[in-house]
C-alpha cells in the first residue's frame, strides 16, 4: 500500500443511479438530457469502472401516469391520434428510449410506470406502501376544494387549472391547482386567479375527500436530516438552501401598512410579528397550519390580501384523476387514483426490482437500497427538490422499513439562450433529437458536463439554431478537448509508432514524471467524481491532455531512437490514463482507442488505475494499424 491509497474517498459495495422521470406525453428536450441524464450517465459509467459494472444499477423510465398525460393525449386525439391512451404513452416512452440511446446513455432499464412487468410491479409496489403507510398512522382523509369547471361539468386536475402561484416571493404565472412551475405546494384554495384551461373561465371548488401523508409530523426528524447533510460537502448547497426554506414555522405575508388593522382584528388567531425586513411586507408566524388557514379566512373575510410563506404542508397522495394507478379502498372510500408525484418517489424502486428479476414479491431489491455500504444517487432538476429531497425523506422515514435516503444530485436550470426553455415561447427550443443533426453526443455530452449547473442556472447557446451557426460555439469549443487535442495526441502515438517502430508498442518503461503526474491526475479526478464536481474535471482533464500535447510538440522535434522509444512510452501511457478517465463521459471514442491498444477491457478497472500499458500487454505487442485519417472522435458531418 501506497501513500496515495490513504485519504482517498470511499465509494459503496452497490450502486443505484436514477436520473428523474420524463412525462409521456412528448419527447425529451434538451434539459432533460443536458440537464439530469448525462450527469447521471457520467457517475453510472464511472461507478462500474469504480467498483464493478455488476455493482451498478442504472434505471429510469417514463413517468406515464397523471393530468398531464390524459391532457397531452385528448389533445393528440381530437388531432387524429388513432390509438388509446396506452398506445400513446407507449409511443411517447419509445421516442424517449430512442433518444436516449442516441446520446448513449446506458441505462440497466429505462422502464414506464404504467408499461409491461416494470409497470406491473409498480401498481403493486404503491398499493403495498399506501397500506403500510396507513397501518403506522401516517396517511389521514382530508376534505379539501377541488376545482370544478361549471360551464364543462367536469371535475379538473391539477394541469387544468393554472393562476398565480400564493407562496411569498414567487413570481410564476403558470402556477397550477396545488402546485407551480417552480415546486412549491400550497392548497387550491390559496391559488391566486385560477382559470379553467378548458373554458377559460374562473372554477367553482367543490368539497372532495382525499388521502394526505402527515409530512409535517416528521419535522423534527427530517430538520436533524438537515443539518447532517449541511455539514457533509457532498450534499449540494443548493439542496440544503431549498430544504431549510421549508423548515419554517407556517407563515403569512401581508403589507405592512395592515398590521395595526390586523391586530384590532377580533377573531385573528395568535401570531407573533416576525422583526420587520427591507421589504414591503411583513411576516406574521403561526404555532400550526391550522391556526395559519384560520388566518387566511379570517383576512379573506376582512377583504385583506395574504400570501403564504413556504412551511411543510401535508402531501397528497390521491386525486380522482382517471388515468392513475388505482389507490386501495379503505375507510369507506375508494375509486381514488395516486397523485402521479408520490407513485413517482418510489418508482426507481419498482425499476430496480425489474432489472434483478424480482417480480412483485422478491426481495433482492433490499441489499441495494437498505444496505450500510450501498447507495442510491438521484440526479434531477432543481425544480424537483421538495418531491424528491423533502417529501420522499419524509415516506422513507414514515415506513420506518431501512430504506437509506438517497443522496439527491440536484441541478439549476439550462437555460436556453438567457431565459428559461419553454416550449410555448416564442423562440421554442430544439428538442433533444434535433441537436443530433448538428452535433455529435460526444460533443454533447462534453457541452454539459462542464455546465456548471451543481452552481447556478447556464445558457445554452447552440449557435447551429441560435443564429444560424455564426459566431462562438461552446458546444463545438468544448468538443474540441476530444475531437482535437485528445484526437490528435493519439493519432500521433499511433501514426508515430507505425512510422518508426514498425507498429510495435516501445518496450520501454514509462517516465517517472509521467508516471507521477499521471498518478496525481487520476486521484484529482477520484476525488471530484466522489463530490459529484463534473466541471471541474473537465477543468483537469482539460489541463492534462494540453500538456501532454505541448510535451510531444517540443520532445517529437528532435527525438530519435531512444528518445523517440521514450517519448511514445510516455504519451502513450498518457493517452492509456485520458481512455480510462474519458471512458465515462465519451465512451465509443474510448472504446475505439482500448481496440486499437489491443487491450482487454481491464484498462477502465479501476483495481488496474495506475497500471501502465504493459501490465495489460505482452513482450513485442503490436498495435492495431490506423488507417491514414481516422479520427477516434469524429466531428458531425454538419460541421464539415
Amino acid at each position: 500500500m501506497t501513500d496515495r491509497d490513504f485519504a482517498r474517498p470511499a465509494f459503496p459495495r452497490k450502486a443505484v443511479v436514477t436520473a428523474g422521470m420524463p412525462y409521456g406525453n412528448k419527447a425529451l428536450h434538451f434539459g432533460h438530457i443536458g440537464g439530469v441524464f448525462v450527469h447521471a450517465d457520467i457517475y453510472a459509467r464511472f461507478l462500474r469502472d469504480r467498483i464493478g459494472a455488476e455493482n451498478v444499477i442504472f434505471v429510469s423510465g417514463t413517468d406515464c401516469y397523471g393530468a398531464t398525460i390524459e391532457a397531452g393525449y385528448e389533445q393528440e386525439a381530437a388531432a387524429g391520434f388513432d390509438g388509446s391512451l396506452l398506445d400513446y404513452v407507449r409511443r411517447n416512452h419509445e421516442i424517449q428510449k430512442e433518444t436516449l440511446d442516441r446520446y448513449q446513455i446506458s441505462l440497466n432499464l429505462f422502464g414506464a410506470s404504467a408499461l409491461d412487468e416494470a409497470g406491473e410491479i409498480h401498481a403493486a409496489l404503491s398499493a403495498d406502501i399506501f397500506n403500510r403507510l396507513l397501518e403506522r398512522g401516517a396517511l389521514g382523509l382530508e376534505q379539501t376544494l377541488q376545482f370544478f369547471d361549471e360551464e364543462k361539468a367536469v371535475f379538473l386536475n391539477g394541469r387544468q387549472v393554472t393562476g398565480r402561484c400564493p407562496i411569498q416571493g414567487c413570481k410564476s404565472e403558470t402556477a397550477y391547482a396545488d402546485e407551480c412551475a417552480l415546486g412549491h405546494q400550497y392548497s387550491p384554495a390559496e391559488l391566486i386567479a385560477p382559470v379553467s384551461v378548458l373554458s377559460g373561465k374562473p372554477p367553482a371548488q367543490v368539497a372532495v375527500r382525499n388521502w394526505f401523508f402527515d409530512l409535517p409530523s416528521y419535522r423534527a426528524v427530517l430538520e436533524e436530516k438537515l443539518e447532517a447533510w449541511e455539514q457533509d460537502p457532498v450534499f449540494r448547497k443548493s439542496l440544503t438552501m431549498v430544504i431549510r426554506e421549508f423548515m419554517k414555522n407556517p407563515a403569512i405575508y401581508v403589507k405592512k401598512e395592515l398590521i395595526d388593522e390586523i391586530k384590532s382584528l377580533p377573531d385573528m388567531p395568535p401570531f407573533t410579528l416576525l422583526p420587520e425586513e427591507q421589504k414591503p411586507s411583513r411576516a406574521l408566524e403561526f404555532g400550526d397550519l391550522e391556526a395559519r388557514s384560520e388566518a387566511v379566512a379570517v383576512l379573506a373575510q376582512n377583504g385583506i390580501r395574504c400570501r403564504t410563506g413556504k412551511t411543510l404542508v401535508p402531501f397528497r397522495l390521491s386525486g380522482n384523476v382517471r388515468w392513475g394507478i388505482p389507490v386501495p379502498g379503505a375507510q369507506g372510500v375508494s375509486g381514488l387514483t395516486f397523485w402521479v408525484w408520490p407513485e413517482s418517489l418510489w418508482a426507481p424502486i419498482s425499476f430496480t426490482k425489474a432489472v434483478l428479476g424480482d417480480g412483485i414479491d422478491g426481495n433482492q431489491w433490499e441489499d441495494w437500497w437498505k444496505s450500510d455500504d450501498a447507495r442510491v444517487y438521484q440526479f434531477i432538476g432543481e425544480d424537483n427538490i421538495y418531491f424528491y429531497a423533502i417529501a420522499e425523506m419524509g415516506l422513507f422515514l414514515a415506513l420506518d422499513e431501512g430504506c437509506r435516503l438517497p443522496l439527491i444530485v440536484p441541478n439549476h436550470h439550462l437555460l436556453y439562450g438567457k431565459t428559461k426553455a419553454s416550449s410555448s415561447g416564442a423562440r421554442k427550443p430544439p428538442m433533444a433529437a434535433e441537436l443530433l443533426e448538428h452535433y455529435t453526443p460526444e460533443q454533447l455530452r462534453l457541452h454539459f458536463m462542464n455546465a456548471s449547473l451543481s452552481e447556478r442556472n447556464v445558457s445554452f447557446e447552440p449557435r447551429a439554431f441560435l443564429d444560424a451557426g455564426a459566431g462562438f460555439d461552446a458546444v463545438l469549443n468544448e468538443g474540441n478537448l476530444v475531437t482535437n487535442v485528445f484526437n490528435r495526441l493519439a493519432r500521433s502515438c499511433f501514426y508515430t509508432a507505425q512510422k518508426y517502430n514498425d507498429g510495435l508498442y516501445p518496450a520501454v518503461a514509462v517516465g517517472a514524471a509521467v508516471k507521477e503526474k499521471s498518478d496525481e491526475t487520476i486521484l484529482a479526478y477520484e476525488r471530484l467524481m466522489a463530490e459529484i464536481s463534473f466541471d471541474k474535471i473537465f477543468e483537469l482533464l482539460n489541463l492534462y491532455l494540453r500538456d501532454a500535447n505541448k510535451s510531444w510538440s517540443a520532445r517529437s522535434r528532435s527525438a530519435a531512437g531512444d528518445e523517440m522509444n521514450q517519448l511514445l512510452a510516455d504519451t502513450f501511457h498518457v493517452v492509456r490514463v485520458a481512455a480510462a478517465l474519458f471512458h465515462p463521459i465519451v465512451p465509443a471514442g474510448c472504446e475505439m482507442i482500448r481496440s486499437y491498444l489491443g487491450v482487454d477491457e481491464r484498462i477502465w478497472d479501476w483495481s488496474y488505475i495506475f497500471e501502465p500499458l504493459d501490465f495489460f500487454i505482452g513482450p513485442e505487442h503490436r498495435l492495431r494499424f490506423l488507417e491514414p485519417r481516422v479520427d477516434f472522435f469524429s466531428k458531425h458531418p454538419a460541421q464539415l
